[in-house]
């Protein structure tokens, strides 16, 4: 069709191709020529072709001394060799339950439209509304989503990821990882090892998950650095050394291969890795719980609990089905769902003054989507406990926005914390730590409201701050537990 065009707007005549074809001459001549300037200057270089060696040894043995000299060259991570395969653990390979190449399990949305006939006619019916859903989520929905994902944004920022990773290599002794997820993804990881310092934290490894535009070299990662732990950061599909797109499945294929890299190549036992999360990383974090549930605990800072209040926020009001339906087919970020399915122990930071995950303005501390994660996680938990008076009370434990205010409310319903904890101590040695607990099934309304305050203090915390002020080491505490 194109050639039909030019042949009819009369540019394929012989006067017109031959001067064309000079400029064209010319111009592969002259690439031709700078590529071979390049390569000679490569070639005459010895410390490039003293890179190349060591490049090409890793390759073949990917021994920790050649790792070692690798790291010290800054290159496209592309030509990073594999470090850990998806299957490499002997036990996915003689298993059928881990995942397969399409990815592995997430919790499915219940279908908008419940008891309806999934007819012929009613797909036609549906066809154009998931063909619009399918093109706003895979254009304008995933970069609003994970605009750390974009070109724009990962160019203006590689020198300060750069400067991030060398401090990360050079000052705690890195090491730079390249994970082969089940999708075929490659996951660019930085493993900090404190196993043989001093101090005790640093048997635990905590796995970081990033916000939708962080990354490991300039990330939440450097809290727990500081408080002396072992660390693991990792980039999400699409953001810098990352290959894909940050989409649900491929986020937890990366979330995937990042954990049993965790525990079959770094050696760190599933009671020995703590999960932390940062704003939109709490999906990830969720799902490793879920799926993992041996894992020593999970905190979660800044994060919410469903996406779709938070879509629906900044779309206009006339899209609201659109969004929804947009993000529950192909975005569906169900943090709560997935927490609610994890037995350990759980810590909550909820930032008061945070102007991204509230559905109304900073101010409104009760718009904070944070909120709403931890009353279903408790109402899982402790549904009796959670009923109508402890539910209220909750409430308006949450609405303190400052300590001043939160230790008001805490004392005027005078809990009794020895009490609470005998009575949960009681109950889980009678019926075992499984949730969800029938716990205050026979509690008369003030001992629910001490039960549920108390719970709350001890599921979340407040810090007074914007979403991304930097978590001060001092506020990076373990969940508490029983």
């Amino acid at each position: 069709m194109l050639t039909a065009f030019w042949h009819w707007k009369g540019y394929l005549s012989l006067s017109k191709v031959v001067p064309f074809s000079h400029y064209a001459g010319t111009l592969l001549l002259l690439l031709a020529g700078v590529a071979c300037l390049r390569g000679i200057g490569r070639w005459t270089n010895p410390q490039y072709r003293q890179f190349i060696t060591i490049l090409e040894a890793t390759h073949r043995n990917h021994s920790a001394e050649n790792k070692r000299q690798l790291a010290n060259y800054n290159f496209d991570f592309k030509s990073w060799p594999v470090d850990f395969h998806w299957e490499e653990p002997s036990s996915r390979k003689e298993s059928r339950g881990g995942p397969s190449r399409q990815g592995v399990a997430l919790l499915r949305p219940e279908p908008l439209h419940r008891g309806t006939a999934d007819t012929l006619l009613n797909r036609v019916k549906k066809l154009p509304c998931q063909i619009t859903s399918y093109l706003v989520a895979h254009t304008l929905g995933r970069r609003m989503l994970y605009p750390g994902s974009v070109y724009l944004l990962q160019k203006a920022l590689m020198p300060v990821l750069l400067q991030g990773q060398a401090r990360l290599v050079e000052e705690c002794n890195g090491r730079r990882a390249k994970l082969l997820a089940c999708d075929g993804n490659e996951i660019d990881t930085m493993f900090v090892d404190r196993r043989g310092t001093a101090e005790p934290q640093g048997q635990k490894l905590v796995i970081c998950c990033e916000g939708n535009a962080g990354f490991y070299e300039v990330g939440c990662i450097s809290t727990p650095l500081e408080a002396g732990y072992s660390v693991l950061g990792w980039n999400h599909p699409g953001f810098a050394g990352s290959t894909g797109v940050p989409f649900p499945q491929n986020e937890a294929n990366a979330m995937d291969v990042v954990v049993q890299f965790a525990i079959h190549r770094l050696g760190f036992q599933p009671q020995d890795i703590i999960i932390y999360a940062w704003s939109i990383g709490g999906f990830t974090a969720t799902w490793a719980a879920m799926s993992y549930p041996d894992i020593s605990a999970v905190i979660l800072d800044a994060s919410f609990d469903d996406l779709v209040p938070l879509a629906l926020k900044v779309m206009p009001d006339s899209w609201r089905g659109l969004v929804t339906r947009t993000v529950r087919q192909h975005l569906n970020l169900n943090n709560a769902e997935q927490l609610c399915r994890y037995q350990g122990p759980v810590l909550l930071i909820r930032r008061t003054k945070d102007e991204i995950i509230t559905t109304t303005v900073p101010e409104d501390i009760m718009s904070n989507r944070g909120n709403d994660l931890l009353l279903k996680l408790l109402q899982y938990r402790y549904p009796r406990v959670m009923a109508e008076d402890g539910l209220r009370v909750v409430r308006q434990w949450l609405e303190a926005s400052s300590q001043l205010e939160e230790a008001s409310i805490y004392s005027r319903w005078e809990v009794e914390e020895d009490w609470c904890l005998s009575v949960l101590r009681s109950y889980q040695a009678e019926h075992g730590p499984d949730f969800p607990w029938s716990v205050g099934e026979d509690m008369d309304a003030d001992g629910r409201q001490q039960l549920a305050l108390f719970l709350a203090q001890k599921h979340l915390h407040n810090f007074e701050a914007t979403h991304c002020t930097p978590l001060p080491a001092q506020n990076f505490q373990m969940p508490w537990h029983l």
